[in-house]
């Protein structure tokens, strides 16, 4: 049986957004929704998007999170707020003004603004709360590409 010494430390929201924040998940997952909804047909403005969330996970991967949340996090919040002042379709009113998230297409979109709402919190968080002498210690340890010959 385990001991109350045994047992994990308790889950603090400063730790969740940090874990998402230090991830490469979430500015992809920001991506893929993008480029399902504004694909077809081609939006140029919404796709503009995707190379900033892309080359931020990049940075995440490659070991520098606090820049890497940084960029994506800001990219998720302009891009939530560009999809937030979208017109909603005509013919379909509801008396709550929830008529542009009631197709498959709306729901999609809902998802990529709850998304990005939450890559913008954890990644401006990511950012300013990052160590980056710390990164570099466990750049240096892990040494992944052989460029640091110490």
């Amino acid at each position: 049986m385990a001991s109350p010494e045994d047992a994990p430390p308790p889950v603090t929201l400063r730790g969740q957004l940090r874990a998402w924040g230090t991830s490469a998940i979430p500015g992809m997952t920001l991506t893929t929704l993008i480029l399902a909804q504004h694909l077809r047909p081609p939006q140029t403005l919404p796709l503009l998007f995707t190379p900033p969330l892309i080359f931020g996970s990049y940075l995440t991967l490659a070991g520098f999170k606090t820049d890497g949340a940084g960029i994506w996090g800001a990219w998720s919040g302009m891009y939530t707020l560009l999809a937030w002042r979208r017109k909603p379709k005509r013919g379909l009113v509801t008396p709550t003004g929830l008529a542009r998230f009631v197709s498959p297409r709306g729901v999609a979109r809902g998802v990529a603004m709850g998304v990005g709402a939450a890559n913008c919190v954890a990644g401006l968080y990511t950012y300013a709360t990052g160590d980056r002498e710390e990164e570099e210690r466990e750049r240096r340890e892990l040494n992944r590409w052989g460029i640091y010959r110490d």
